[in-house]
């Protein structure tokens, strides 16, 4: 568990607690993540007939700016429900011409593959897989766990943004569709829990000190890349569709289940193997970092959570004791190294991201300009 000192103490709106050792409540016991979302994201989030025609602006801009090609945007999709409800709204709702674009780092759950190609088919779209070379994945995500490191799902997410921005200057596609959304992640992991993934020098850094093996194929980004010189010089354009439209999650959930026989996930981001067992059984059993903290609140300040049923829920662990068993052996099988080894990282001493080279400073400017140009809305995290 990692040290904090405060009392404790959760939020009276949500279920944010003092597991964020940087939450601040106010004197009626809001936390500083409710607030944030009620000052800055909900009086500038507009999902009625104002969010609809500036969505359908930008998605004729789309539509014209594709003609003659194969495809006029592509859209990452991972087989969660963000990722599969955009894909439905880009074809069905927008008229766009998608390529999805999916990269395979070797956890793939059965169900996200079924759900990709359920989408992919009956949608008639085209799907492209990128696959990351399993021995340098396997290395690099070794490093992380030997680093002591919350943040030991940033190989996966950090391949995943980098092929996606890689694959569309190959191919000059301008517009890249994300599922990220406020509706169910307004509110944001603490950078304690989950570190920017996107820190290329952080992640060089725990690879040298950790690693065994040159990356040789493993496809490396940068903030500064993928925040300016691909927006600002190559004019690749990242849009969120899903925050210019009501956006339900069991809703979603419905229509895709009953239109494409898409199947949910017990949680948020367990489409992949290794990122349910990260979230699932890593980060509370090491750090006690729940996120359903997380992605509970989000749905409890967009009113579509009641707080008592996400008090409930957080009393239960994702994973009995026979599933963590499981998973325990399955990861470490799937790494390539004994159960015991693993059980070793569980157990060694807690390391942050301040204790390895980063780029932190410059996400903090970069934040700091972003929201002061009203380009972003939430909050310190």
């Amino acid at each position: 568990m990692s040290g904090n000192l405060k009392e404790y103490q959760i939020c009276n709106n949500c279920v944010m607690d003092t597991s964020d050792s940087m939450i601040v409540f106010d004197e009626r016991g809001v936390c500083d993540h409710c607030n944030t979302f009620y000052k800055n994201i909900f009086p500038n989030w507009h999902t009625d007939t104002r969010g609809k025609r500036e969505l359908e602006i930008m998605a004729s801009k789309i539509r014209r700016e594709g003609e003659g090609k194969d495809f006029d945007c592509i859209i990452g999709m991972s087989g969660g429900i963000d990722s599969s409800y955009l894909t439905y709204i880009a074809k069905k709702e927008l008229g766009l011409r998608p390529l999805v674009f999916h990269v395979d780092a070797g956890w793939n759950s059965q169900e996200a593959v079924n759900n990709i190609e359920k989408l992919v088919d009956k949608l008639g779209l085209d799907l492209y897989t990128e696959v990351i070379d399993w021995e340098e994945m396997r290395d690099l995500q070794l490093a992380f766990f030997k680093s002591g490191v919350p943040h030991i799902d940033t190989p996966q997410d950090h391949a995943f943004f980098a092929m996606m921005y890689k694959f569309a200057v190959q191919y000059n596609v301008k517009y890249i569709l994300t599922g990220a959304n406020y509706s169910t992640e307004c509110i944001r992991n603490p950078i304690e829990w989950m570190y920017y993934q996107s820190d290329s020098i952080q992640l060089r850094d725990i690879h040298k000190q950790f690693g065994s093996r040159p990356l040789t194929t493993f496809p490396i980004t940068s903030i500064l890349r993928h925040k300016i010189y691909l927006p600002y010089i190559k004019g690749i354009k990242v849009i969120k569709p899903l925050n210019y439209l009501p956006y339900v999650k069991q809703d979603a959930i419905r229509l895709l289940s009953d239109q494409f026989g898409w199947q949910s996930y017990p949680q948020k981001h367990f489409e992949s193997r290794f990122t349910k067992f990260y979230e699932g059984y890593w980060l509370p059993k090491r750090f006690g970092y729940d996120t359903r903290r997380v992605q509970f609140s989000s749905l409890i300040v967009t009113n579509q959570m009641k707080r008592e049923d996400a008090l409930e829920k957080l009393k239960h662990s994702p994973f009995d004791e026979g599933t963590v068993k499981h998973e325990f052996e399955f990861v470490a099988t799937k790494l390539g190294i004994p159960v015991e080894e693993l059980e070793t990282y569980l157990n060694a001493a807690i390391k942050t991201h301040r204790d390895y080279k980063s780029q932190n400073g410059v996400y903090a400017i970069g934040a700091r300009g972003m929201r002061l140009l009203g380009l972003e809305l939430g909050g310190k995290r």
